[in-house]
């Protein structure tokens, strides 16, 4: 029986935590691949950013070989990262063991990892790993896959859900449209660009984690 958790991490062990030093209000987002050659999640986005004036050359840490802005969408920025494998971090755990990352969404306070393995003694081992290699994490939920999931199991960050929850009371949804964006990001008290682009990221969660998620 498929079995997915999630863990959480308050410690600055995992090596994107050293983007907090220099932009310490954001939001930053696993983009969700598939491992290929023991390549895995090779880009992230980062919201809530001055895009425009981003620069990765003052983010060190041993986890992470390269790291380089690729794109500006909106107001949020693209970046790619090459990972050094030899720093033990829960991504090596996740190499090391039957698990899939679903999506890993952090700030500065905290990352919340959610992973999906075949068996619930995957989890179990993949625990353990971060226990005996000493990575901090903390398991929060663990429960049997279902098809359909409650609204904080959606993979969303805190923003995307407050500017969908407030579009489709607002009527942003409704045909006619009752509400421009501009005006939902005035409500918001934030730019039209990154309305438009917590938009398009969440609807584009929600529908892996839901339609995607039932086809698989």
């Amino acid at each position: 029986m498929a079995i997915e958790a999630t863990f959480t991490a308050t410690e600055g062990d995992f090596p994107l935590a050293a983007v907090f030093g220099d932009f310490p209000g954001t939001h930053i987002e696993l983009d969700r691949v598939v491992p290929t050659d023991g390549a895995i999640i090779p880009y992230f986005w980062i919201e809530d950013a001055d895009v425009d004036t981003i620069d990765m050359s003052n983010v060190a840490h041993p986890g992470i070989h390269d790291i380089r802005v690729i794109d500006n969408v909106n107001d949020t920025a693209l970046i790619r990262i090459d990972w050094d494998f030899e720093y033990e971090s829960i991504l090596t755990a996740i190499l090391e063991t039957e698990v899939e990352l679903i999506s890993a969404i952090g700030t500065q306070a905290n990352w919340t990892f959610d992973i999906r393995a075949e068996e619930q003694q995957a989890i179990s081992q993949f625990h353990t790993y971060c226990k005996e290699h000493e990575i901090p994490v903390e398991l929060t939920q663990l429960h049997a896959l279902s098809p359909l999931r409650s609204g904080h199991e959606y993979d969303l960050t805190d923003a995307q859900r407050e500017v969908l929850t407030l579009a489709y009371t607002r009527g942003y949804y409704d045909s006619p449209r009752q509400l421009p964006q501009q005006a939902l990001a005035d409500e918001l008290g934030i730019t039209r660009q990154a309305v438009a682009a917590r938009l398009k990221r969440g609807t584009r969660r929600l529908i892996a984690s839901t339609l995607i998620a039932l086809d698989e």
